[in-house]
């Protein structure tokens, strides 16, 4: 078997593992949230945590990798996930699961940004975009059986097993990674380590997540807020500052100078802020206003899956022959008339419209991610896609978790946000009174045009990101192993 294969069915159980972990918190949550006597907001830091400890790591790792090896932090990141997923299955309360949740994120983080870049590495340039769709897609089914599992387990056995379900998988992907990986890229050893740029992204990124934390909770947090923001603008100023004089950054800069790589990244953020929180927001809907199961909630969330299914590979492939700039586009254009349609969703909305809302959604993404992850990637010199994965996998990171903290605060300017907390965590759906089902209904309308708004932002970097230099490095071109 060529290398590229092998690295292409290691990486695809750590992604399926991933997949499965994204949406069976998500289903499950109004049960993890009412066992453990979450409010709103720690309810959201339940699947926050895990974002955040994956963003605030990454460009450690990013640069941790391309000085001791991709190899060595991907099968450290199987394990690390794995103990992760089995301290959150003992949690006795809202902040230790919080905690261990973020553990788990860590372990993502390690996973992912070596994932893409140990592909890049190994595929010839001509199919990476078919590589990466096969990545993409084992991602998807993982999720579509994470949101069927969740019903499944919660049906017979309590919420703790959400986590300790992959278990088994991370056991035996940490040792399979150890058999099968080999190094194949070089690595810059005895290079110091930017621990200011650490501290300055990791206050920065923290401190903001946080202001919108309490933005939600009303007036009264208001001086916090503006504290917090403070920080985190500040922090946000060093860690620039310092990054552009220190001459052995946590992230280099001098990568944003490569058109296509900051077009590509931008519109990744943009779209990540518009979609992160959208599966979650379905769920609730399902849950919460119509008082579906976690069963019936999750199988009905599958369109969106399956429609990213279908377009997924078939946008990396055809963008490996036509280019990615136009498929990546229209995704995103697609990915906003989808929002626009679902802002327009009542509590009597068939569900018929609702599957072909989120099949349109789920063609959307389908057409952007693997096209615009394989514009990243294939716009950087081979020696930097270490930190150029981390960098990528950053502004996904942080695109995702403003998501899931700006749709309750979005929420909460519509019903108060004591009410959005009682409805999130409520241990009976069915209690819950018709008007307070309108009201959160109506506030999920509003976050989803918000969103729609965002989204379309990101169609003017996707198209100023140009075409590709002749000259421009090819990932994948001397790493046919």
């Amino acid at each position: 078997m060529k290398y590229k294969w092998t690295v292409l069915t290691v990486t695809t159980v750590g992604v399926l593992m991933s997949g499965i972990d994204s949406r069976i918190v998500i289903v499950g949550l109004p049960q993890v949230a009412a066992a453990l006597h979450a409010d709103a907001e720690q309810a959201i830091w339940l699947t926050q945590a895990y974002a955040l400890g994956s963003t605030v790591a990454l460009l450690l790792i990013g640069r941790v990798t391309d000085m001791i090896g991709r190899v060595k932090v991907y099968n450290l990141g199987f394990a690390v996930f794995t103990l992760g997923s089995a301290l959150t299955s003992i949690a006795t309360g809202p902040e230790m699961a919080i905690l261990f949740r973020g553990v788990q994120g860590l372990g993502s983080a390690m996973l992912f940004t070596n994932s893409i870049a140990l592909i890049a590495d190994s595929t010839p340039t001509q199919e990476l975009g078919l590589s990466l769709g096969i990545n993409q897609l084992a991602f998807r089914f993982g999720a579509m059986a994470g949101l069927t599992i969740s019903g499944i387990i919660l049906a017979v056995l309590d919420w703790r097993a959400l986590f300790y379900i992959n278990v088994p998988i991370g056991i035996f992907g940490t040792f399979w990674a150890h058999k099968r990986l080999k190094e194949t890229a070089q690595t810059e050893k005895g290079a110091p380590f930017d621990w200011i740029g650490f501290v300055t992204f990791t206050t920065f990124i923290t401190t903001f997540l946080f202001s919108l934390t309490y933005a939600a909770y009303g007036l009264a947090e208001s001086k916090l807020v503006a504290a917090l923001m403070a920080t985190s603008m500040v922090s946000l100023a060093a860690f620039i500052w310092y990054e552009r004089k220190y001459p052995y950054p946590l992230l280099d800069l001098s990568l944003l100078k490569i058109r296509e790589f900051t077009g590509g990244v931008i519109a990744q953020l943009l779209n990540a802020i518009a979609w992160g929180a959208v599966i979650l927001l379905l769920s609730l809907y399902f849950q919460l206003v119509q008082g579906l199961s976690p069963f019936d909630a999750g199988i009905r969330i599958l369109p969106f899956e399956m429609a990213f299914l279908l377009f997924g590979p078939l946008s990396g492939r055809f963008s490996d022959k036509y280019g990615q700039m136009p498929f990546a586009t229209s995704g995103l254009a697609v990915t906003s008339v989808s929002l626009l349609l679902l802002s327009t969703t009542t509590p009597d909305t068939s569900y018929l419209q609702l599957a072909s809302y989120m099949a349109l959604m789920g063609a959307g993404i389908g057409l952007f991610a693997s096209p615009n992850i394989s514009s990243i990637m294939g716009s950087v010199p081979p020696g930097r896609r270490g930190i150029a994965s981390a960098f990528r996998a950053t502004f996904f990171n942080v695109g995702f978790t403003i998501s899931l903290n700006l749709s309750i605060l979005i929420m909460s300017s519509i019903v108060p946000y004591s009410v959005v907390s009682t409805l999130i965590s409520s241990a009976n759906p069915a209690s819950i009174t018709a008007l307070d089902r309108s009201l959160f209904s109506a506030a999920l309308d509003r976050t989803y045009l918000w969103m729609a708004v965002v989204n379309t932002l990101a169609i003017l970097p996707s198209l100023l990101r140009g075409k590709r230099p002749d000259h421009a490095p090819s990932p994948g071109t001397s790493a046919e192993g």
